[in-house]
């Protein structure tokens, strides 16, 4: 299939190129980076020698609407400007946040503008999304922070061990998740041997987006108190995620109902119990890591969830996504083995 890839400058847009210069369906047939239109791919991104003779081309909507699919990787509010002009035809997956809430007034206190609309949301590991995903012809992939809390929820909420409206989370992230900017609080003598919160007191836009996920599965309230962590690292997200519990559980208890709500995804592994999930072992993959445990003491149930924020918080999972809307095997392309430090 003919495959564009828009704002493919990025890191999110270096690594769906990676993904898909060995896609044995998708065909890189349009490279667009406005801002870098005419330089090399490999100037921007060196390690990918197999896309050594190519540049970038510059963002046209004819261009777009000579493809089969596109994937969108702009910042938020950048991508519902262009895609009103690409044909109902062509596939999109959309890597920012402008078609990923239902609510209008949350992207207005969240992120501000118009609220452009609403997509199928692309997690298929919520009950009932894959079917939704692979009906669709434009489709919201998830957001970094959203995708590891809440798989890292989903389970529970599902069978009513825990109370959705007092979930506690603080996530930490490598670099990349900041976007490919200049800015000083990014640079390595300002990031390397330090952790620092940042969006601090609920503030984070990626929290509406987790609630919406999780009320999928249930019909009362969700409320989440998220802090984000900038972590020394340039990818990787580790979220813990606590909750109060509703039943008596242990954790042997809750890890059999983990395993068995995850025993049909194929990227999500639940550990055996006393292993814990750790980024590097997800880097380069689709893969989420889970671990669970019941803390006695405070009777709330801890989960620690690991995702390469590029990978399975963006262009892998935007792939994911694609070979679902276009009929492939969910795991074209993609895979479940990480890098491994």
């Amino acid at each position: 299939m003919k495959t564009g890839v828009i704002g493919a400058s990025g890191y999110s847009g270096g690594e769906l190129l990676r993904l898909l210069s060995r896609h044995p369906e998708f065909e890189l047939s349009y490279i667009a980076a406005g801002s870098q239109a005419g330089s090399s791919v490999i100037s921007v991104h060196p390690q990918l020698f197999d896309l050594g003779d190519v540049a970038f081309q510059a963002t046209e909507v004819s261009l777009m609407n000579d493809c089969q699919i596109l994937f969108f990787a702009l910042p938020h509010g950048e991508s519902s400007k262009l895609i009103s002009q690409v044909k109902d035809s062509v596939k999109i997956v959309d890597l920012g946040a402008d078609y990923r809430l239902s609510s209008a007034d949350s992207w207005h206190e969240y992120y501000g503008g118009t609220h452009a609309g609403t997509w199928i949301y692309g997690l298929p590991e919520i009950p009932g999304q894959s079917a939704k995903i692979s009906a669709a012809s434009r489709v919201a992939n998830p957001g970094c922070y959203a995708t590891a809390i809440a798989l890292a929820a989903a389970p529970a909420i599902s069978y009513g061990c825990i109370d959705p409206t007092d979930i506690v989370v603080v996530a930490s992230s490598g670099t990349t998740g900041a976007g490919r900017k200049a800015a000083i609080n990014l640079s390595a003598s300002e990031v390397m041997g330090s952790l620092s919160s940042y969006k601090f007191g609920g503030v984070h836009q990626h929290t509406p987006e987790i609630e919406e996920t999780l009320g999928l599965l249930t019909k009362g309230k969700v409320i989440v108190s998220f802090t984000p962590v900038l972590a020394p690292m340039s990818r990787g997200i580790l979220a813990t995620t606590t909750a109060k519990l509703k039943t008596q559980i242990s954790s042997s208890e809750v890890h059999d109902l983990y395993s068995k709500f995850y025993s049909g995804s194929p990227f999500v592994t639940v550990l055996p119990l006393g292993a814990m999930p750790a980024t590097s072992a997800v880097i380069g993959s689709n893969s989420v890591s889970i671990q669970v445990a019941i803390d006695t003491h405070s009777q709330r149930l801890v989960v620690s969830s690991a995702i390469d924020n590029l990978g399975k918080g963006a262009a892998s999972q935007a792939i994911q996504n694609a070979n679902l809307m276009c009929g492939f095997e969910e795991t074209t392309g993609i895979s479940v083995t990480g890098l491994g430090a």
